[in-house]
């Protein structure tokens, strides 16, 4: 009895901050979607005119609103390490990110990770086909360069067991802290993305010439996200911060998408192997807490990530000032009509 009145004050205290927490957020979301839907409608003449430079206004806006996103980990407390190699060498690449998936918490992971970095937004059999249309009619003309991609299609804790059961009847390994990939989607992308050479073969990167600028899709960066003692943070507690300050790792390795076969049996079969890979990164991460190094390091090295409270603070007002602006324009509008 003495503990749990000994702990009502604090638990109170994490439910009024919960409380006030999400009252910001629909807060947020009352003020910056509006905006950005109004911004995006008066600048239907200028994607008329110029429409690449509408597709990066517009890429802009949208990158600040996942900014808007991932600030409400970064206010409670949850950070992002990073480990492996550095993405930000080919930012200006087009690429597509391979993520294990534990939770809807990922995503905001991933948001607070690409603020430095490229602009990018990611999408069974009737999927498939709206995937390779939404790539062949907008992707290219809209100038994006990054896509995420969850190769599992779902959630560890739901598709664990499903996997581990494919993986007995199909001789293949049992794995515990990732799932075996699905590749509909992977194929998809890389047969629509991947320019090709006059000999057939895919055009893509070489890790060592990295201001080399080959048309079509050029990297592929294996993703793998850990959590401390395997406990992933959903979405409900990045809004309402009810959790103690953590800090999720993220692991890169960037692979050159000449290197990634194309036929569906080789590609189904590189998918695996790089999903056995990050299940060996897994276990040694809830082992040692860390990730281990790279080929030719003696030590893994990590960076903190970080986002700038001036942007944040800009940003924000950028959207109050906005919603104020919008709000007042269509009042008089009103007025004169009505």
């Amino acid at each position: 009895m003495a503990a749990t009145l000994e702990e009502a004050p604090r638990r109170g205290w994490m439910l009024v901050k919960a409380l006030m927490r999400f009252a910001f957020m629909i807060f947020n979301n009352l003020v910056a979607i509006p905006s950005y839907v109004c911004y995006v409608i008066v600048l239907q003449p200028l994607r008329v005119l110029d429409s690449k430079r509408f597709w990066y206004i517009e890429g802009t806006m949208y990158k600040w609103l996942l900014g808007m996103v991932a600030s409400w980990g970064w206010f409670a407390g949850y950070t992002v390490m990073e480990w492996g190699e550095d993405i930000k060498a080919i930012s200006e690449d087009e690429a597509v990110m391979l993520v294990n998936h534990q939770a809807t918490g990922d995503v905001c992971t991933l948001m607070m990770c690409l603020q430095d970095k490229g602009r990018g937004k990611s999408h069974r059999d009737q999927q498939l086909l709206l995937l390779k249309k939404h790539l062949e009619n907008n992707y290219r003309s809209r100038d994006r360069k990054w896509i995420v991609l969850f190769p599992e299609g779902g959630f560890l804790r739901k598709r664990r067991e499903t996997s581990q059961a494919y993986a007995k009847k199909n001789n293949l390994p049992f794995l515990t802290h990732v799932t075996l990939p699905r590749f509909g989607a992977t194929k998809i992308i890389l047969s629509v993305l991947v320019a090709r050479q006059e000999n057939g073969s895919p055009a893509g990167g070489d890790a060592k010439e990295l201001e080399s600028k080959s048309k079509g899709l050029q990297w592929i960066i294996d993703t793998t996200i850990a959590y401390p003692k395997a406990e992933p943070i959903d979405i409900q507690t990045w809004i309402l911060g009810y959790r103690k300050p953590t800090v999720t790792h993220v692991h890169y390795r960037i692979f050159p998408v000449k290197d990634v076969p194309l036929e569906t049996d080789d590609l189904a079969n590189w998918l695996y192997q790089r999903f056995i890979e990050k299940e060996d990164l897994l276990s040694h991460f809830y082992k040692t807490g860390a990730f281990p190094p790279l080929k030719g390091q003696k030590e893994a090295v990590s960076r903190e990530m970080n986002l700038s409270n001036t942007w944040l603070f800009l940003i924000y007002s950028f959207a109050v000032l906005s919603a104020c602006m919008w709000y007042s324009i269509i009042e008089y509008f009103y007025h004169c009509l009505f």
